[in-house]
């Protein structure tokens, strides 16, 4: 298997288009990062810092790297043969991509929701039960149980499949099995959830829900959602980055980049005179 280089760099440098939040606690730092598929940069010096309990949009066109820099978080990128990254992503302090960082334990503090659902082909019930089983979190049926059905409320999915716990999770709708994946992400209770365009392929009425769910999420938890809605990031963020090719032009005040963006480009963008 062929594993991301990693390169870490050690740098204070600030990027001026990250805001200055003082007295607010950063959930992650990333510092100078740029990615390489081969001999491809699609990241160029990325300066971030996400506020915890937050929402955190990243907007711009396809292929601006915005998915790409999601991965970085929980290291999904490992895996991706000649895939380089060089720079500093902190969380809690540490660098993630430090030689000697536990990237398994890492991984159960950040969750990650897909763009189309994906159920595990087990019953509704061991879909949520599989992460707090496997690591270690409860054992009994009776724990298990409590976790299932505190996870499924949360994710406002608990009265439509509270009879049928022992079905497959297959047989769901698209948008309740989206939430069947929320609620299975935070069945862990993870600190940072990372959502790859989570209603991309829902229907206008099971967006809403989620987006319903997203701002629920944020009082526990971290959230970054990448989206192509620029309606959704003006409802559901506080804070949105936007890209254009590998690097990040704006990041602001959800609020301001929608409203009085400071950069022409970002503002061409949200308007729809962007070509």
């Amino acid at each position: 298997m062929n594993f991301a280089q990693v390169k870490p760099h050690n740098s204070n440098t600030e990027n001026n288009n990250v805001i200055a939040l003082h007295g607010e606690t950063f959930a992650l730092s990333i510092q100078k990062l740029d990615m390489y598929y081969g001999s491809k940069q699609v990241l160029f010096d990325i300066n971030l810092h996400i506020l915890q309990r937050e929402v955190t949009a990243f907007i711009g066109p396809s292929g601006c790297g915005k998915s790409s820099l999601l991965r970085c978080f929980n290291r999904m990128n490992d895996t991706i043969a000649n895939c380089k990254i060089d720079g500093e992503l902190l969380f809690d302090g540490e660098n993630i991509y430090a030689d000697d960082f536990d990237v398994v334990a890492h991984r159960s503090r950040i969750g990650m929701v897909f763009q189309n659902p994906n159920p595990f082909p087990k019953s509704i019930f061991d879909n949520i039960a599989y992460g707090p089983r496997i690591q270690g979190i409860a054992s009994k049926r009776s724990e298990l149980a409590d976790i299932v059905e505190k996870s499924l409320h949360f994710a406002g999915l608990w009265n439509d499949v509270k009879d049928r716990l022992d079905h497959s999770a297959t047989t769901l709708s698209s948008g309740q099995q989206q939430r069947l994946c929320i609620a299975r992400t935070i069945a862990i209770e993870p600190e940072v959830v990372l959502m790859d365009e989570p209603c991309s392929a829902l229907d206008p009425i099971a967006t809403a829900k989620i987006e319903d769910l997203i701002d629920r999420l944020r009082e526990k938890y971290t959230v970054i959602i990448v989206t192509h809605s620029m309606q959704q990031a003006a409802r559901v963020s506080q804070k949105t980055a936007f890209f254009h090719l590998g690097k990040v032009i704006l990041y602001c005040d959800t609020e301001k980049i929608f409203n009085n963006p400071d950069e022409l480009q970002t503002q061409d963008y949200i308007t729809g005179r962007y070509s």
